[in-house]
């Protein structure tokens, strides 16, 4: 059965693209949750400015997002934590303590899934942690863990 999709669906397409999916996809849950229409003639249209209008919020978030990595990219991030005498940390420094820094320090909105950290940090001292912006822009900061108090 031929669809427009209405939103992008993982495995299928994306928005306003024209794809063949089964019958049974296609009725039992694109079409009752309005992720897509059926494919008539006077609906490609709909589709083309469908394209259009994500291809230019494609560009726009790209744009955004250089900019944002202009600004990230090496930059050093302060984050103060209790640590113990030997530099421990009681506790530890995770993403969301990262993205709080970053918004305070250099006023840039960014997501906390969008932090590449492989596990917390435990320790005092500086880490580099690479933070994906969009599908191809990314930038590496340096987080400098230091000794609260």
């Amino acid at each position: 059965m031929r669809v427009v999709l209405r939103d992008d669906v993982d495995g299928v397409g994306r928005r306003g693209d024209i794809v063949t999916v089964a019958g049974g996809y296609a009725r039992n849950f694109l079409l009752p949750e309005g992720r897509a229409i059926v494919a008539t003639e006077g609906i490609e249209s709909q589709a083309h400015a469908m394209r259009r209008a994500r291809d230019l919020r494609a560009s726009k978030d790209l744009e955004a997002a250089r900019v944002q990595a202009g600004v990230l990219d090496q930059a050093v991030i302060t984050v103060a934590a209790r640590a113990g005498a030997t530099g421990r940390l009681f506790g530890s420094v995770s993403a969301h303590e990262i993205v709080e820094a970053v918004v305070q320090q250099h006023q840039v909105a960014i997501d906390r899934q969008s932090v590449q950290l492989a596990e917390p940090i435990k320790e005092l001292g500086t880490t580099e942690v690479t933070i994906h912006l969009y599908e191809e822009v990314s930038a590496t900061v340096r987080v400098e863990v230091v000794a609260a108090g």
